[in-house]
């Protein structure tokens, strides 16, 4: 049977133009969907007496893009804010401040909390300056997350600036006794927790990153200062939490590793 171009939504649209589209389409209806009548997840200025801030890390990625415009680093806020920071407050005893806020990594501000988190680190890019200050909040007890990055490609963008920082520092995988792992939640499953596109390409993974892997790196206590969620999307996890179509375990998932490792930066 031959589609014929009258029986096409958009008339005289060719066949191939709307198969393009129909994902785009698909994927928008998601995309947005939860948050967007709620002003407070846009808050930028949460109660500064609160135990725990949502900090995301606001890094250049070497073509200009930065704080207010629209670098990789603001991907998925602020619904993953609104959904994680509630999420802490049900599961946690810890006064946790509502939504979050971001930062430059030149802003002496960073001193002022323990865990902040970078998203798409594949693509950032930390100058001389940058990474000397990231290497000082850290080795001072900061602890950094990153997430949703892929393949071998954006792994090997990630360790360009990673380097700048500990050069001297190995990236190691997390062993399952780590501390990290068992704060609050025992969790042993290594289970790679997908992006948002699994709902159309039934694929868990993106680009070639077939694997996932829990990495870090290691103070000389011991400590965990980096936790590196490699080949997986937690933040989409975290932003479509209340989307039915987005699987409720991996989403439960993505907030228990939320939650040990806002308790081990808290507590180590």
């Amino acid at each position: 049977m031959r589609l014929r171009k009258e029986w096409l939504p958009w008339g005289r649209l060719p066949l191939l133009a709307v198969l393009c589209i129909a994902p785009a389409l698909v994927a928008l209806q998601f995309w947005g969907r939860g948050y967007g009548e709620d002003p407070r997840a846009y808050d930028f200025d949460p109660d500064p007496n609160a135990e725990f801030q949502f900090v995301r890390y606001a890094y250049g990625s070497g073509d200009g893009f930065r704080r207010r415009r629209r670098g990789g680093w603001r991907t998925d806020w602020p619904a993953a804010e609104y959904h994680l920071t509630n999420g802490i407050s049900r599961l946690t005893v810890i006064d946790t401040a509502y939504g979050g806020k971001f930062l430059d990594p030149l802003d002496n501000e960073l001193f002022d909390y323990p865990w902040i988190y970078a998203v798409e680190v594949g693509g950032w890019y930390l100058d001389d300056n940058e990474a000397q200050r990231l290497r000082e909040y850290l080795l001072r007890g900061g602890f950094l997350m990153v997430d949703d990055f892929h393949g071998p490609r954006e792994w090997a963008g990630f360790t360009s600036s990673l380097q700048r920082v500990f050069p001297e520092r190995p990236i190691v995988e997390i062993p399952d006794d780590d501390p990290l792992l068992h704060t609050l939640f025992d969790l042993d499953q290594r289970t790679q927790i997908p992006g948002i596109q699994y709902l159309w390409s039934g694929t868990p993974y993106e680009k070639d990153g077939y694997t996932p892997h829990w990495r870090g790196v290691y103070d000389d206590d011991g400590r965990l200062m980096v936790a590196i969620n490699f080949n997986m999307d937690m933040g989409d996890a975290w932003e479509h939490a209340d989307l039915p179509e987005y699987p409720e375990n991996m989403t439960a998932l993505a907030y228990r590793f939320a939650v040990n490792y806002v308790i081990y930066a808290m507590t180590h």
